[in-house]
């Protein structure tokens, strides 16, 4: 869910930082307040175009940044770690616009393209009026409200499983045939590239193996040298070497210990570290005696590893990669030189295939035809009370052509509706009122609310043309929906606001010429002021305050 809101020169938002907690929170104000900017920016934040424009004036940049809590189990958490960029479970999503550049988008610090942005958002928020974060709009979030609503995501995982099997089978096919025109040509080249990378004979891990020979004996000299130095400078020179340095050193303190026990702790010290000394001088002795100089090998080694590069450079590949694709090419020749079989076998896995397809498929079908009607008539009876009387949902199944395979089943879901009686059914995109459009969503998801993947919603435009007892059930269908959903929900009507369990109110102020928003909590006494200023007017009378509480009151009962 979406937890803090922070804007900076956006509009005629100087600063703005909002903590933001679950539940249903209302945002009030008078009109023209800004409410709706407070939308405008979290969009930004969310993918959503921008404009130069938006910058305050007087400002260079506008910046937005939205955090957000994830559930471990959240389709936005999968998709950061899809992406690489999950942050110990952290989502900040961060929008800068400046007025002679091109935006920034940046999630949990880390730059990224807009259309990701875009993408992310889709899982975090979905705004519901005229803004383009509209999810029940597109397709395929309907047809997996359908199929959430039907309980059929396994079943559709299989069709998918099935559809991708038939595309790969069907892939192979293709090259198969494709590959029959020029069979013989093709022989001839794959039968010298197996024989070529077999008589190579590369065994597993041998080039590390051979690397680590060659370097040992291409420098052999050096690591003689070097060794027998050491050993010299350790042990083997009678006067100078360090061993019989310390040997002096550790008996003349020995001698003088009596007098003082410190000092034979010295000693002791000096007497392990002779013994490691003489440790070491001895394995010396068995490296530089073990050590072969073999001229003859090092130039093998230089021809084999030679040819395994020139091999690898030859096929493009790196020399790691010879062996797996000695493995793909023997694959291919099989099949090239089987060719008539591999044809008749593909058919055969194809068929079946399809078979398992077409089954997984009915299941699906009949499970969503089924839900259809019953989403359909739930969503229909919630149209009834939020004034919409007489209108109606459907949820329409269009099936695919005869032989067309769909990767989540044979027919498109798609949500019609009608607001008024009179009226036909019109794809929901189609909705011309945005109040309208904001309701029908509403009821969808209210009926659908415990199956909601997107955590947050937001509701602009919910109580345009409605009041009295239409506006005090959009209240409660709202207030029902936050028991399983963020809802957030900018009103002008007293009987929502008073509904709500948070509440913001937004104000506009002038200082020195200059204007600014801010945006405050609002507590009890404060929340009976400011339902007492929806009802009433520009004078708030007593009667109007008793009716304020009494209608918090009500919505706290």
């Amino acid at each position: 869910m979406l937890t803090s809101l922070y804007i900076r020169d956006f509009a005629i938002i100087k600063t703005l930082d909002l903590d933001i907690t679950k539940g249903l929170t209302v945002l009030t104000g008078e009109t023209g307040a800004g409410k709706s900017i407070l939308i405008d920016a979290l969009a930004l934040a969310l993918g959503g175009r921008a404009d130069a424009g938006s910058v305050r004036h007087g400002a260079t940049r506008a910046e937005v940044a939205a955090s957000f809590a994830l559930k471990p189990s959240s389709d936005a958490l999968r998709w950061l770690k899809d992406h690489d960029l999950d942050a110990d479970g952290e989502c900040v999503l961060r929008r800068v616009v400046e007025s002679e550049r091109s935006s920034k988008g940046f999630i949990n610090g880390r730059p990224v393209p807009i259309q990701m942005l875009r993408e992310l958002g889709e899982h975090l928020v979905d705004l519901h009026g005229q803004h383009e974060h509209q999810s029940l709009l597109k397709r395929d979030a309907q047809r997996q409200i359908l199929d959430d609503y039907a309980g059929l995501n396994d079943a559709v995982a299989a069709v998918t499983r099935h559809y991708e099997t038939i595309k790969a089978l069907e892939a192979r096919l293709h090259a198969l045939n494709r590959e029959s025109t020029d069979r013989e040509a093709r022989l001839g080249l794959l039968r010298h590239q197996v024989k070529e990378l077999e008589s190579l004979n590369l065994a597993a891990d041998e080039i590390a193996a051979l690397e680590d020979e060659h370097a040992r004996l291409a420098n052999g000299a050096e690591l003689l040298e070097s060794a027998q130095g050491a050993a010299q400078a350790l042990y083997d020179d009678d006067e100078t070497a360090v061993a019989h340095i310390l040997a002096q050193v550790t008996r003349r303190l020995e001698a003088v210990a009596p007098y003082d026990p410190r000092l034979g702790e010295i000693a002791a010290l000096l007497n392990e570290a002779g013994i490691q000394i003489d440790e070491a001088a001895t394995r010396l002795h068995h490296y530089v005696d073990g050590l072969e100089l073999d001229p003859a090998r090092l130039q093998w080694l230089d021809m084999r590893l030679g040819g395994i590069h020139d091999l690898a450079r030859k096929h493009r590949v790196r020399a790691e990669e010879l062996r797996p694709l000695l493995e793909r090419l023997r694959t291919e020749l099989g099949d090239t030189e089987d060719l008539e079989g591999n044809l008749e076998r593909l058919n055969a896995d194809l068929e079946q295939a399809r078979a398992e397809y077409f089954k997984a498929a009915e299941v699906v079908s009949s499970g969503r035809r089924q839900a259809a009607k019953k989403l359909a008539r739930a969503v229909t009876e919630r149209m009834q009370d939020l004034g919409m009387a007489g209108g109606r949902f459907d949820a329409q199944l269009a099936p695919l052509g005869e032989n067309e395979l769909g990767p989540h089943g044979r027919e498109r879901v798609e949500f019609q509706v009608t607001a008024n009686a009179d009226q036909p059914l019109k794809v929901l995109a189609r909705v011309a009122s945005g109040g309208e459009l904001s309701r029908i969503s509403l009821a969808l998801q209210v009926v659908t609310a415990g199956l909601g993947r997107i955590p947050t919603l937001i509701f602009d435009e919910v109580d345009v043309g409605v009041g009295g007892r239409v506006a005090e059930i959009v209240g409660q269908q709202l207030r029902r929906l936050a028991g399983s959903r963020q809802v957030l929900c900018i009103t002008h009507l007293p009987q929502v606001a008073a509904l709500g369990e948070h509440h913001l109110r937004v104000l506009k102020l002038a200082d020195d010429g200059a204007t600014r928003i801010e945006v405050e909590a609002l507590k009890a006494a404060q929340r009976v002021q400011e339902i007492a200023r929806m009802l009433g007017g520009v004078e708030i009378s007593k009667k109007t305050i008793a009716h304020a509480q009494d209608m918090l009151s009500r919505a706290t009962a």
